[in-house]
């Protein structure tokens, strides 16, 4: 759904104005010495920096407790830092920037009173969109995650599957610029799973490099096989400790048994072992 978002203020006084104003017109969202400690003492993030360039498929890898669906929530604008700064397109909040920016998370999070074709309509209903034009436009977004045929139906009588396919086409109904996913095929059969990734990364393709994809995953296949970068995260404290591209241009079924897709996977895996002083 469209995210709504809170003032984060900038923290001018800690010296480091240029470094913080240092990314490119193409850097949508920037985080710089970002940290988060909550109330009972918990280190989520620790001294995070991390540019995210317009059309990257950006996924969060690392295992439970290390800060990467706290990270996410930042970039939607629900979470202010304890210390450091986030930018969008440059500016020090999301409604600055004027950047859409949506967000699915782990469950679908429906109206069960309601058929999907309303479910993925509501952000559209909540900005006060024209219905005739809404209409138009949730129909536009049923059909590219498979559910054009489906708009009269209610949650109960959708798979698990369908309903994460009709929370991603509220997401993308919104027409957004920035795609924010919290580990949205974690709790699906692994076939559902790898379907869903293959529609994801042909959706993510087709707006052909206009809109960037931050991806909260614990799965390195996943990782692997939907990203243009991995942003491999380390708990205790929460810290990013390696980014890496995966430059191959075509994910298809092939690519998940090729030489190169199990070369980047094994390398992730002993990154994060690492990373993990061997507990993973």
């Amino acid at each position: 759904m469209l995210m709504k978002y809170s003032e984060i203020a900038p923290d001018d006084a800690s010296g480091d104005l240029g470094e913080r104003l240092t990314p490119d017109a193409n850097t949508v969202l920037f985080a710089n010495r970002v940290e988060k400690t909550y109330g009972n003492g918990t280190r989520a993030l620790d001294e995070v920096r991390l540019r995210i360039q317009r059309g990257d498929f950006v996924s969060l890898l690392g295992p439970s407790g290390c800060g990467k669906s706290t990270l996410l929530k930042m970039y939607a604008g629900l979470e202010a830092p304890s210390h450091g700064h986030l930018r969008w397109l440059g500016t020090d909040t999301p409604a600055k920037s004027g950047l859409k920016i949506a967000m699915v998370f782990q469950e679908a999070t429906l109206m069960p009173w309601a058929n999907i074709a309303t479910n993925v309509r509501l952000p559209l209903d909540l900005a006060g969109v024209p219905r005739a034009e809404a209409d138009a436009r949730v129909e536009r977004a049923l059909e590219p995650v498979g559910l054009g045929a489906f708009g009269k139906a209610y949650p109960r009588e959708l798979s698990g599957g369908m309903q994460m396919r009709a929370s991603i086409a509220r997401a993308l109904v919104t027409e957004p610029d920035v795609l924010l996913m919290d580990e949205p095929f974690g709790a699906l059969d692994e076939f559902t799973r790898n379907k869903l990734d293959a529609d994801l990364r042909a959706l993510w393709a087709a707006r052909n490099q206009q809109l960037t994809v931050v991806f909260v995953t614990h799965s390195i296949y996943e990782s692997v096989y939907l990203s243009s970068r991995v942003v491999m995260m380390a708990a205790r404290p929460g810290r990013i400790v390696a980014d890496v591209a995966i430059p191959e241009p075509v994910r298809d079924e092939e690519f998940r048994l090729s030489d190169g897709f199990a070369h980047h996977c094994r390398d992730l895996s002993a990154r994060l072992h690492a990373a993990s002083g061997g507990q993973h």
